[in-house]
């Protein structure tokens, strides 16, 4: 006797449902945000770096270095924050895992109930390794009955 396999796309699942939205909704907003503050820090680099140009003739040469360090001391902040935000574990990263996280325990949920209810020994997600699956029968999609599952219409 086979076991019965199937698969599911959570990329689409996850678009038919409101709370998706929202939560992309406010990640952009904070991305934005951030972007904003980081282009910030940039603009006042360049500033400074503008105005060290423009008053090079009347510094002394310590009085350039001074500010030259100045500069790259400023420079390495704006990299700092950069990388607290933005970088591979950064503080946007960790918010859209945070906000994400309660949305995607309900879906797998209602993937475990369909699997059992349908008698699935095996189901693949399509969206998440799209170059292990090399054909997909559309009967053996089951992410309509997860949105059905999931209580929400096919047709958001």
């Amino acid at each position: 006797m086979g076991q019965k396999l199937g698969y599911v796309d959570t990329e689409y699942i996850l678009n038919k449902h409101p709370d998706y939205k929202k939560i992309q909704g406010e990640m952009e907003a904070l991305s934005t945000e951030w972007k904003k503050e980081a282009q910030n820090l940039e603009e006042g680099i360049q500033q400074m770096y503008s105005d060290l140009q423009g008053e090079q003739v009347l510094l002394t040469e310590e009085m350039y270095q001074e500010r030259l360090a100045l500069i790259r001391e400023k420079q390495k902040e704006a990299r700092a924050f950069n990388n607290r935000i933005f970088g591979d574990n950064g503080q946007l990263y960790q918010k859209q895992a945070e906000l994400l996280q309660p949305l995607q325990s309900t879906i797998y949920d209602a993937i475990d109930r369909v699997s059992k209810r349908n008698g699935i020994a095996i189901l693949f997600d399509k969206a998440s390794s799209p170059t292990s699956i090399i054909y997909t029968d559309p009967r053996h999609d089951y992410s309509d009955f997860i949105i059905e599952e999931l209580g929400l219409e096919e047709n958001n």
